[in-house]
């Protein structure tokens, strides 16, 4: 019996369980392309047909039909592709071109393809991306899970699989590590649960997963039954069953849950969660563990711990300990990330007052804000230096917003007046629409008594336009509020192109 791949023992990045999603194809004749993602095996239905032929769990394309009646070579470029959304991004480690139940209608070959792409419009995004192959086109076999490994280290959200020349594939599953965006949670602040899946948690190794597996510990949504949860087989005699969990990054435990749902005669009698911050070590040298909570469990329940909980420091790991076995549905661990020292926030805490000012003005052009910002430092994180900014901008008054206002160039102006306004401003600058653009803004300007405000960043002139001419006929009042939530928005983008200059 050959071993099974390493990466098999890594999440289904595409799974539809995760948020996986089948978004595109060029033809699906005979079955329907969202089977690629689901997260169960395919199935067979003997003797089950639809108005176009046989029915099959998968992603079945036509039959290629050539004008010339001949059939296309191996080494033909025709082909048919299918392009999935991850419901989780990360890098790729190996994938699984499940061929099952298509013994005659196979593709003879395969090749696969990613991309990143962190657009909400992704269909449109898509056009434009940039492909990078993962898969060379690979010979497949029938009703059968052709497995691949993948040797690159890039981050992707998406994945084209191209079949040659045609038709049915049942599943496609794609193993890898998670990997979020950690800017932009860092930046949001506050607790996030940081053994989840989504986030990169990986639950390393358990004492014992007979009848569910460790990984559904940590995976996302509530269980669904039992065999979406962790469940050990019965134990005899002394000790405990465990399992543990590398965290997403290292953070202080500020909220635990474990949860018993759907477990009721099997359910543990007591638990244990202890943690250790431990980066980068091996799971079978970690040592040093720190009781976190340890407390009596119920059948059919969400066990919720908050200040009940040991305060011992930024932790990297956890060990889940159930006494003497039994099941456990979801582990949740929501906590403060460890603080990340930031080399442009550490600059920006180090200039003097008058400098930090002045830099601060470049994000925002109200002297009171700059000079409240100045005085607010140090700041402890950018999540903070976010935070602080956008109350001390509410804090201020409508002169203060007006003055933040006029440090603008206007939209469609030929030159803007520094290098952050003229990247903002690319999509106007270069546009045919630029003089109705500042046609536009000097009818508002007449009217409000201010310049048109808007973040610019990633919006096109057209939609500019029709932005502009749709706010002109709106009260002052209004357009001071509008503006003032524009302004906002621009800042804290200026905030992080700051700290990253000042790196």
């Amino acid at each position: 019996m050959s071993e099974q791949p390493a990466f098999l023992d890594l999440p289904d990045l595409a799974s539809d369980a995760y948020g996986g999603a089948a978004i595109a194809c060029n033809d699906e004749f005979f079955a329907e392309k969202e089977n690629l993602v689901r997260a169960t095996p395919a199935v067979w239905k003997e003797h089950e047909y639809t108005d176009r032929g046989k029915w099959m769990d998968g992603w079945e394309t036509r039959r290629f039909r050539p004008i010339d009646g001949v059939a296309p070579a191996r080494d033909s470029s025709v082909h048919d592709w299918c392009i999935v959304r991850l419901g989780m991004p990360g890098v790729i480690r190996g994938v699984v071109v499940d061929t099952a139940f298509f013994r005659g209608n196979y593709p003879d070959t395969c090749a696969l393809y990613g991309a990143c792409v962190d657009d909400p419009l992704d269909l449109a995004a898509l056009e434009t991306a940039a492909w990078v192959e993962l898969l060379p086109r690979s010979p497949l076999e029938g009703n059968a899970q052709n497995a691949f490994a993948v040797a690159n280290a890039q981050r992707f959200t998406h994945v084209r699989l191209d079949i040659y020349p045609d038709g049915g594939v049942a599943r496609l599953r794609v193993h890898g590590d998670v990997v979020p965006q950690w800017g932009r949670l860092r930046a949001l602040g506050g607790p996030i649960d940081l053994a989840a899946l989504e986030h990169g948690a990986h639950v390393e190794t358990c004492s014992d997963m007979f009848f569910g597996s460790r990984s559904n510990l940590i995976k996302p949504g509530p269980s669904r039954s039992m065999a979406d949860g962790w469940e050990t087989r019965r134990r005899r005699g002394p000790g405990h069953e465990w399992a543990i969990v590398r965290l997403a990054s290292a953070g202080t435990i500020e909220r635990l849950e474990l949860d018993t749902s759907h477990f009721k005669g099997n359910y543990p009698a007591r638990c244990e969660v202890e943690g250790v911050r431990a980066p980068g070590v091996p799971v079978e040298r970690l040592e040093g563990w720190r009781p976190l909570i340890a407390s009596p469990m119920q059948p059919h329940r969400r066990h919720v711990w908050d200040t009940e909980l040991r305060r011992i420091g930024p932790v990297t790991h956890l060990r889940v300990g159930v006494f003497p076995c039994g099941g456990i549905a979801r582990l949740r661990a929501w906590g403060e990330l460890a603080h990340e020292a930031s080399a442009g926030l550490a600059a920006l805490n180090a200039l003097g007052a008058a400098e930090a000012t002045a830099a601060l003005q470049r994000c925002c052009g109200s002297s009171r804000w700059a000079e409240a910002m100045a005085a607010a430092r140090p700041f402890e994180d950018a999540a903070a230096l976010l935070r602080i900014g956008e109350r001390t901008w509410w804090s201020l008054g409508e002169a203060d917003h007006r003055e933040a206002f006029a440090a603008h160039p206007k939209i469609g102006a030929k030159k803007a007046d520094s290098a952050w306004s003229a990247d903002e401003q690319r999509g106007a600058a270069e546009s045919a629409v630029a003089a109705e653009l500042a046609s536009a803004n000097r009818a508002y300007d007449d009217r409000h008594g201010f310049l048109y405000i808007v973040c610019a960043t990633g919006r096109s002139a057209d939609a500019m336009l029709a932005d502009l001419r749709a706010r002109l006929s709106r009260s002052t009042a209004e357009e001071l509020r509008t503006a003032a939530e524009e302004q906002a928005k621009i800042t804290r983008l200026r905030l992080h192109k700051l700290i990253g200059e000042l790196a």
